[in-house]
C-alpha cells in the first residue's frame, strides 16, 4: 500500500482538504470528485494507490462544501487554480467525473496553459459549453458509461467531435459513475491515456 498524505492547504480564502500520493516528482495528476462523491472516493476505490505504484503524483481535493472541505465563497475554477499554484503541480492532467468533469472542462477552456489534459468521465455542462470546445488542445480522454442517464452519451460524442484528437471510451453497460463498477477497466484506460502523453 501506497503512502496516502492527507493536509489542509488555505487557497482563494477557503481551507482545502487533500490527499496526496507518490512520489512528487512523478508526472502530476489532480483528482476532482463528483456531487454525491468526495476526494476520499479516490482512496476507497484504489485510484490513488493505483496512481502512486503506477509511478505519478496524484493529489485528490474536496471541493468546498464537500468532503472535509468546509463550504466557501470561491468559484471551483479559484480553488483548483489554487490547488495548482500551492502545491507546484506542472501543468496536472485532471481527472473529473460528473460535476467535477465540468469544473475540469470549464477551467480548462479559462486556463488551458496550466494543464497538459483531461480524463473526463460522464461530465455535466457538456452542451452549455459546445460553441468553446474547439479551442481545446490538451490532450483529452472522455470515459463514459453505456448506460448513463445523469449525463447522456450523445454528450461524450459532442466532445469527441468537437475536441481534436479527443478519444471517447464507452463503457458498455456501466452507469454514471462508471469508475465504481468497473474500476479494473477503468484504472487500465487511465493509466494508458497517462502513460502516452
Amino acid at each position: 500500500m501506497t503512502d496516502i498524505v492527507e493536509k489542509k492547504i488555505n487557497v482563494a480564502g477557503c481551507e482545502v482538504h487533500v490527499l496526496e500520493a507518490g512520489a512528487p516528482q512523478g508526472r502530476d495528476v489532480a483528482l476532482l470528485h463528483g456531487m454525491k462523491f468526495q476526494a476520499e472516493t479516490w482512496r476507497q476505490l484504489g485510484t490513488l494507490d493505483f496512481l502512486a505504484e503506477a509511478g505519478f503524483h496524484a493529489v485528490a481535493l474536496d471541493l468546498p462544501g464537500f468532503g472535509r472541505s468546509p463550504a466557501g465563497s470561491a468559484s471551483p475554477a479559484d480553488i483548483l487554480g489554487g490547488v495548482i499554484n500551492e502545491l507546484q503541480l506542472d501543468k496536472p492532467v485532471l481527472l473529473g467525473p460528473s460535476m467535477g468533469g465540468r469544473v475540469a472542462l470549464e477551467f480548462c477552456l479559462a486556463e488551458e496553459k496550466l494543464l497538459g489534459g483531461m480524463i473526463l468521465v460522464g461530465p455535466v455542462g457538456v452542451a452549455e459549453n459546445r460553441a468553446r470546445l474547439h479551442g481545446i488542445k490538451v490532450p483529452v480522454l472522455a470515459i463514459w458509461g453505456g448506460e448513463d442517464a445523469i449525463s447522456p452519451l450523445q454528450n461524450g460524442h459532442i466532445l469527441a467531435q468537437e475536441i481534436d484528437g479527443c478519444r471517447l471510451l464507452v463503457i458498455d453497460g456501466a452507469p454514471h459513475p462508471c469508475y465504481l463498477d468497473h474500476s479494473e477497466r477503468f484504472h487500465s484506460e487511465i493509466h494508458a491515456f497517462l502513460s502516452g502523453l
